[in-house]
């Protein structure tokens, strides 16, 4: 994604980075996050098309969700949570 990513994918990837997410292995893959389905599939697709989240691979339908180097990235240049940022 070459544009700011928006506040929801942001969260996602927070959720992901965190160990909070499954996503299944298939082309449109779905999300959870807590084990609840995720609010906005689209976004899910859209950052794994972006190659900034895949699922980890194992044998069973849901996997964890991992960020990639991109992904990485990308939640490092989207900077801390609104809750950690210093006050102004």
């Amino acid at each position: 994604m070459t544009t700011p990513l928006p506040h929801r994918a942001i969260a996602i990837l927070r959720a992901v980075a965190a160990g909070r997410a499954e996503l299944t292995d298939s082309r449109e893959p779905d999300l959870r996050v807590d084990g609840l389905p995720c609010c906005d599939q689209a976004m899910a697709h859209d950052l794994v098309h972006a190659g900034l989240v895949v699922a980890a691979r194992s044998t069973s339908t849901w996997m964890p969700a991992r960020l990639t180097p991109s992904g990485e990235r990308a939640l490092a240049e989207a900077g801390p949570p609104p809750a950690q940022r210093p006050a102004a």
